[in-house]
């Protein structure tokens, strides 16, 4: 368990901090996080504290669908809005089309890694992936379709709003679930097979 919270934190923490080198890089974030940027343009509060108050209110959502939120799904809601805010406050923004592309690139990578990082800790999905899940299972409809509106949704809400929109958007959806699918390996925590079950 001590090695389960510590990777879920740390990748939280991770997937907080890639997300405003997305945003610092200039280039398009995700399609959550144009969402996310667009709103913080119009209310009075930081990129991180409108990841959290969103997080909390699709965490809402999970209500009417039956999902039960675990210890992570918790933690994430909090922890990446304020992993956020303080790699904002450190990290100035790109300047340069080099330096705006190396933290496309390492923002991606990251952001995948640490997403395989709170995802392997099993102890529970994060607020936006708990909602398509939920609204698959209620529904019957398929995953692609569900995951696709939900995104085309809201980066067109976000893009509206005044969120950005660039090559980083197409490049995270393309390179994200690969990344996540590779790395998930290195993380995925395991029950420890009991003396029992190896006798057998």
């Amino acid at each position: 368990m001590t090695r389960r919270l510590v990777q879920l934190f740390v990748g939280l923490w991770l997937y907080g901090a890639t997300m405003a080198m997305l945003v610092r890089s200039g280039l398009g974030l995700d399609p959550w996080d144009v969402f996310h940027e667009g709103l913080a343009l119009h209310v009075p509060l930081t990129f991180g504290q409108v990841v959290i108050a969103v997080g909390a209110a699709v965490l809402l959502l999970w209500i009417p669908l039956r999902q039960r939120p675990g210890f992570g799904t918790i933690a994430n809601v909090i922890v990446i809005g304020l992993a956020a805010d303080a790699t904002l406050d450190v990290l100035p923004d790109a300047g340069h089309l080099a330096v705006a592309v190396l933290l496309l690139v390492g923002g991606i990578v990251g952001n995948g890694v640490a997403g395989a990082m709170y995802v392997g800790a099993g102890l529970g999905p994060g607020p936006r992936d708990g909602l398509w899940t939920g609204i698959v299972a209620r529904t019957g409809a398929s995953v692609r379709l569900v995951r696709t509106a939900l995104e085309v949704t809201v980066v067109v809400a976000g893009f509206a709003l005044g969120g950005t929109v660039g090559l980083g958007t197409v490049l995270y959806a393309l390179m994200i679930g690969p990344i996540v699918q590779f790395s998930l390996p290195w993380f995925e925590v395991r029950p420890r097979a009991t003396a029992e079950s190896v006798a057998r």
